[in-house]
């Protein structure tokens, strides 16, 4: 699809991997519609970017229909709200895994559900899903941020099969260690050594790619952490005992033990 003149809806607009995916639409031509909690990050993001700023919590069970209802008519949608969710599931209340799930998985779906028919209608369209390294390797004291972006990784994979026949592109990008932006950044830890980092204008570039291309998924990382990726699909026990020797377990206690003092 061409990105110049079609009309852009990004979630989770407020963080810094938001912030560069905005900036890269608005220079692309987008007319953008910005969403996320933050009020006071999202009006001056959408001034700067010529964006149309409609808050919205999409833990809500009605903040997606709200949203898509407040955006108007769409032709792209880049999902990219998620909360972090680093810890043991015994960590977590019962209400803040809904809201892991809500946020990461369910508002994505629903969005999805609701825009498929109209996007299907119009002949053209594209649904980005922004995952995470963590859709593809499994690590310790992760498991329910694991399991929402796994299961958006199999989601996007479904549904671009369904929705290719009709025009419609779906995509999704991988972003492993993101320097100055995503979780580690705004827990203040440092990820693994030797597993190297990405700019938030590379994930940026990379979402662009996937609409511009109609590209299925799209890693943003280093090669060493993209290999990592495959041995995990490949031997995810052999990717287990890697993780142990590097030290996997005490770097995810220590993000776990800083998002714990934000919940």
């Amino acid at each position: 699809m061409k990105i110049a003149g079609s009309r852009v809806l990004i979630t989770g607009a407020t963080g810094g991997i938001g912030h560069a995916i905005a900036h890269a639409f608005a220079e692309r031509g987008a007319e953008l519609v910005l969403t996320g909690r933050r009020v006071d990050v999202l009006a001056p993001l959408a001034a700067q970017t010529g964006a149309r700023a409609v808050p919205a919590d999409l833990a809500d069970p009605d903040g997606v229909s709200a949203l898509l209802a407040a955006a108007g008519p769409l032709d792209i949608v880049i999902a990219n709200a998620a909360v972090p969710a680093s810890g043991l599931l015994t960590d977590y209340s019962l209400e803040q895994i809904d809201r892991a799930l809500d946020v990461n998985l369910r508002a994505p779906i629903i969005t999805a559900r609701l825009l498929a028919e109209p996007f299907v209608a119009q002949g053209r369209g594209h649904l980005v899903f922004i995952s995470s390294i963590s859709g593809k390797i499994a690590s310790p004291r992760v498991s329910l941020y694991n399991a929402t972006k796994f299961g958006l990784r199999g989601f996007a994979q479904a549904l671009r099969q369904d929705l290719a026949p009709h025009g419609v592109g779906v995509s999704t990008v991988f972003p492993g260690f993101v320097r100055d932006a995503g979780m580690f950044a705004d827990a203040g830890v440092p990820p693994a050594f030797g597993t190297g980092t990405s700019s938030p204008d590379q994930v940026a570039a990379a979402v662009r790619r996937a609409v511009e291309r109609n590209v299925g998924e799209i890693d943003v990382a280093p090669a060493q952490v993209r290999i990592g990726a495959l041995l995990a699909g490949i031997a995810p026990g052999l990717s287990a005992r890697v993780q142990r020797l590097a030290g996997a377990d005490k770097i995810a206690a220590t993000l776990a033990d800083a998002q714990r003092a934000k919940r």
